[in-house]
């Protein structure tokens, strides 16, 4: 197995990105295809030896400041570009990179290629809920989404959500401001349709809609929603989980008495915090992509990228990709088609 790592992506690269890298080869037993500039990935492994990871060297770095649509166009020669392109040539098993959200989307949409069928690719990041975790698709890739796009989505997650959080039968929620089957706007109304007709048929295991405050509790594994809906429930997440861990902390650190009982909840407490930091998942997949490529955080650290390509070990050896590709007549509609 070998993973294609954008060493120059992210805010604390190339050092997090080669350290997790590194940590990865030797504990995952994954072969390590760093691509950027040469010399300071030589100068991450100078305690390493550096034949036995790969490198090509890339010389530009796609910022946040670039136009993430073009970017990948207009530096060819940058890590991530590069990457790609070593992917989609068969190069390596999966890629992961830490660099624009936007640029590494758009970039793998036209370097690597959607499965043949598939509309849009979608993030899917797996949160906090449940026993295992529950999945969001899409949390940001599209803004503007039609029915056909969240069938699609739904099918997705269900693949990811049975091969790599190994659950069964993946209940699918529709993210909507009701539980009832009317609620929503004509984009919930048509989704919902057609994802009761895939659950009616057997197809999906479809739960009905979901709302906000049901998405963390365990109702469903996989919930379904349009990228900009997505986004702000991701983001909210993200500043709530923020918050509640700084207000524990205030709260422990309040009193001697409130230091000893955080010193017998301490390994409780490190269970809660583990379960919540984004270094332990990792990354994103970007599911739909003909090839698995994974978005590791911007601020990853060397466990963040660890963790991510772990990730994208399991996705390369799910066959997720095979499963998607033999059942995608079944997440179309036809243009006729009653919504």
């Amino acid at each position: 197995m070998k993973i294609i790592v954008d060493a120059m992506g992210g805010d604390n690269a190339p050092q997090a990105v080669v350290e997790g890298a590194v940590r990865a080869r030797k504990e995952l037993g994954c072969d390590i295809l760093f691509v950027g500039r040469e010399e300071e990935i030589r100068s991450c492994l100078k305690d390493e030896d550096p034949s036995l990871y790969g490198i090509v060297d890339a010389r530009e770095i796609i910022t946040m400041e670039d136009d993430p649509t073009t970017a990948t166009r207009r530096k060819k020669d940058s890590s991530m570009a590069v990457a790609l392109k070593l992917l989609s040539e068969g190069k390596g098993d999966a890629a992961v990179s830490a660099g624009s959200t936007g640029a590494l989307l758009t970039g793998a949409t036209l370097t690597v290629k959607r499965i043949r069928g598939i509309r849009r690719a979608a993030m899917a990041p797996v949160l906090p809920g449940g026993e295992h975790g529950v999945m969001l698709i899409d949390c940001g890739a599209n803004v503007e989404c039609t029915a056909e796009y969240l069938l699609q989505f739904a099918y997705m997650g269900s693949y990811y959500a049975k091969k790599i959080m190994g659950i069964e039968s993946p209940r699918v929620g529709l993210l909507n401001v009701g539980t009832e089957d009317t609620k929503g706007g004509e984009l919930q109304k048509q989704t919902f349709a057609l994802l009761k007709k895939a659950g009616d048929a057997g197809r999906i295991n479809f739960a009905g809609n979901v709302e906000g405050t049901g998405v963390f509790d365990g109702s469903c594994d996989v919930v379904v929603t349009d990228g900009f809906t997505g986004n702000v429930l991701l983001k909210s997440a993200e500043g709530v989980i923020k918050y509640m861990m700084k207000s524990l902390k205030g709260v422990f650190y309040k009193s001697t008495k409130n230091k000893l009982a955080a010193a017998v909840l301490k390994n409780d407490l490190g269970v809660m915090k583990k379960t919540l930091d984004v270094n332990e998942i990792g990354g994103t997949a970007m599911i739909g992509i003909s090839k698995p490529v994974i978005k590791a955080h911007g601020s990853s650290n060397s466990s963040s990228i660890f963790s991510a390509i772990r990730q994208a070990i399991a996705f390369a050896e799910s066959g997720i990709i095979d499963d998607i590709k033999a059942d995608i007549d079944n997440m179309k509609i036809s243009a006729n088609e009653e919504l």
